[in-house]
């Protein structure tokens, strides 16, 4: 199956053939490297002259590159001193000091240059350091239900929506019977390697059990303001004792690896960061449900969680809003425009509808404002300005 993932495609393709290094970031298993393949297969249709060198380090007979220094010397050996070069790397992060034969390459104008990895740290801290305004990073993110529903040939209707919810979007699913036993013992096994390669081996930790829990805990509080002092002394109370500062440390190890998403709170008003009550949304839903089960109690964080993802999929930045004592869902920025969203499971009441109808209307500014929710309205509706969308509606295209 050869399913284009276009979005990506799109805002990659003007830097073909451009001297930058063009790196695919994101969580293990969300397509990075079945979206590489795709670039390579569009390079040979426009160039069949052209040399690739393609290397995936999850491939044993790679396993011999191990350095900047077996990696520049195999690459030189394969290119061609008559066509074109280009050079592909899967999971470089695997490669120790690999930033510096990329800037060697780079800097000799031998090959393109595409690459992914699975740890934002490195392309945060490494290439910027050596390569600062010499590479551009694109984030790869799980299927969006659009695409969901394209790779697994789905219609859009409630039971696809369902099946999205609770089985998220690593493209490998389209492989597996929809059944929970088969899909969740796959997602836990996902879990095991990023937490063992991208976290425990990256950054040499010694306490794997402490590190179970607070991914448990966060995937049990997705979506609920806390801070590191409310993780610690939550832990206390299990008889677990680590700082605050251990913490933090921990939770910016899961977000480098790229399975939780930090989400700050902004006052709408003062455009004020506060400094405490953080967010936190996992990269992909099925892999929360694989940790702490898919339960109908929950069903408020798995809305917000899918909302927060789609806005992130459609290229807005997202922080948590606040207007006096009202807090807003969601404030989505892109391009200079601005979006705010509230998300409710069911408007089947009037305290819900004055609440989240009623604290976006206390927002002075024109930016269109969203309820969006799982009410079965015939159609997407309006009140005081604020428009309704449904859940299938709102994820089905960005607005």
């Amino acid at each position: 199956m050869n399913i284009k993932r276009e979005a990506y495609l799109k805002r990659i393709r003007p830097f073909y053939n451009k001297p930058l290094i063009k790196v695919l970031v994101g969580q293990r298993r969300v397509g990075k490297s079945f979206l590489l393949r795709q670039i390579e297969q569009e390079i040979q249709s426009k160039n069949p002259k052209a040399t690739v060198v393609y290397i995936d380090k999850e491939q044993f007979k790679f396993n011999f590159i191990k350095d900047d220094e077996t990696l520049i010397k195999y690459v030189n050996e394969q290119l061609s001193d008559s066509a074109a070069n280009y050079l592909l790397i899967d999971e470089v992060q695997e490669i120790r000091s690999f930033e510096k034969a990329l800037r060697s390459l780079l800097n000799e104008g031998k090959a393109d240059i595409y690459c992914t990895g699975s740890n934002a740290h490195i392309f945060s801290s490494e290439l910027s350091t050596l390569l600062s305004g010499r590479h551009l990073e694109f984030k790869i993110h799980p299927l969006s239900f659009p695409e969901f529903l394209e790779f697994h040939k789905l219609e859009n209707n409630d039971v696809s929506l369902n099946y999205f919810l609770k089985y998220g979007g690593l493209p490998f699913l389209i492989h597996l019977p929809k059944e929970d036993a088969v899909v969740f013992e796959y997602l836990k096994n996902i879990v095991s390697t990023i937490i063992f390669k991208d976290v425990i081996n990256r950054y040499d930790l010694r306490d794997a059990a402490f590190l179970d829990d607070l991914i448990l805990f966060i995937a049990d509080n997705t979506g609920s303001v806390f801070s590191a002092r409310k993780i610690r002394d939550f832990l206390k109370s299990q008889f677990i004792n680590k700082s605050v500062n251990s913490i933090v440390n921990y939770v910016k190890y899961l977000e480098e690896a790229n399975i939780i998403c930090r989400v700050n709170r902004k006052d709408i008003q003062g455009k004020k960061i506060f400094e405490v009550g953080t967010k936190y949304y996992f990269e992909d839903l099925g892999i929360r449900h694989a940790l702490v089960g898919f339960k109908p109690q929950d069903i408020q964080k798995v809305l917000e969680n899918v909302v927060y993802n789609h806005l992130i999929f459609c290229g807005y930045s997202v922080s948590i809003g606040k207007v006096g004592e009202k807090e807003i869902d969601f404030v989505a920025e892109k391009d200079n425009e601005r979006l705010y969203i509230q998300v409710a499971y069911l408007l089947n009441d009037e305290t819900t509808v004055q609440r989240e109808f009623g604290n976006l209307d206390a927002i002075r500014d024109h930016y269109p404002k969203f309820v969006i929710s799982m009410d079965p309205l015939p159609i997407d509706t309006s009140y005081k300005g604020i428009q309704y969308m449904h859940l299938k509606n709102f994820l089905s295209r960005c607005i």
